[in-house]
């Protein structure tokens, strides 16, 4: 056997192992991922199934009934409360972005004095837990007589948004070639022109992450929406199953089918954009 025949041999035993290896690799994480999954949506699962009994049912351990859900309906205002928190998180995300996309390209692409302070300063408030502030923000809004119906909740819930959607949209816009602003001013759009015809059509990912991030932050947040708005008919679906979960005789079943529906509109919103969100997050990576 020649030695060029040798070699080639050994080449096409060391690029099969490979393969092999390669293959193995893939085979280990496609179990472990399958295993996360199973563990992450076990517990869903378990909401779907304990949503369609009965209590005497869910005592027993099997049958099959929609009365958890008509329990649910007659003990709280289901459907007032999804469009309460459906109105928050749509006022407040809209906020957000208003104060967060000029903001952001103020810093990415202006330069004035202290503006690294600035944004330090802004940036530094995501570092504070919610827990540290909500007294403080409460005896606030109290004074302005906020707390009655969707006003005080849906301005707290923008300012914990807003230091994050100024440092991503920075970020972004960091990245933004400068020639693309010169020209729309050069054209006579001016600054505020090129932001919204010229950046934010490019700005899609990043508006998607912001939009998407606050909304499952907000639409399941239970502490903002049970100390600032103390006017029943308005509050969210997070307070009303709370209500329900402390009522004296709890039905399990009914809160489990209460839970589902809370549940499913972040999935829902998450799914949709999540093409847009993954883009949006590995943006800095991509740049």
């Amino acid at each position: 056997m020649s030695r060029d025949t040798v070699d080639v041999a050994e080449t096409d035993t060391s690029v099969e192992r490979r393969v092999r290896a390669r293959r193995a690799g893939r085979g280990a994480l496609f179990v472990v991922m399958l295993g996360v999954a199973v563990v992450m949506l076990y517990p869903f699962w378990v909401m779907i199934v304990d949503s369609l009994k009965s209590e005497n049912q869910f005592l027993a351990g099997h049958g099959f009934s929609w009365s958890s859900w008509r329990t649910l309906s007659s003990t709280i205002p289901v459907l007032q409360e999804v469009i309460s928190s459906t109105i928050i998180c749509a006022v407040s995300i809209l906020l957000i972005l208003a104060v967060g996309l000029p903001a952001g390209f103020a810093f990415a692409k202006l330069k004035f004095r202290a503006s690294g302070v600035i944004f330090l300063g802004i940036v530094s408030a995501m570092m504070v837990p919610l827990q540290a502030i909500l007294m403080p923000e409460f005896v606030n809004i109290t004074r302005l007589g906020l707390t009655g119906g969707y006003t005080g909740a849906v301005l707290v819930y923008a300012a914990l948004g807003t230091p994050f959607s100024v440092f991503l949209f920075a970020t972004y816009f960091r990245g933004v070639p400068d020639e693309l602003i010169e020209a729309g001013i050069v054209d006579g759009l001016g600054y505020v022109g090129a932001l919204w015809r010229l950046i934010v059509p490019i700005a899609i990912p990043a508006i998607a992450t912001v939009t998407v991030l606050q909304f499952i932050q907000i639409w399941d947040d239970l502490l903002v929406g049970l100390l600032f708005i103390q006017n029943t008919s308005e509050r969210p679906i997070t307070v009303g199953l709370a209500v329900l979960a402390a009522g004296r005789t709890t039905s399990i079943p009914a809160l489990m089918a209460g839970s589902l529906l809370s549940a499913l509109p972040a999935m829902i919103v998450y799914l949709v954009f999540q093409r847009y969100l993954v883009k949006g997050l590995t943006m800095g990576i991509d740049r």
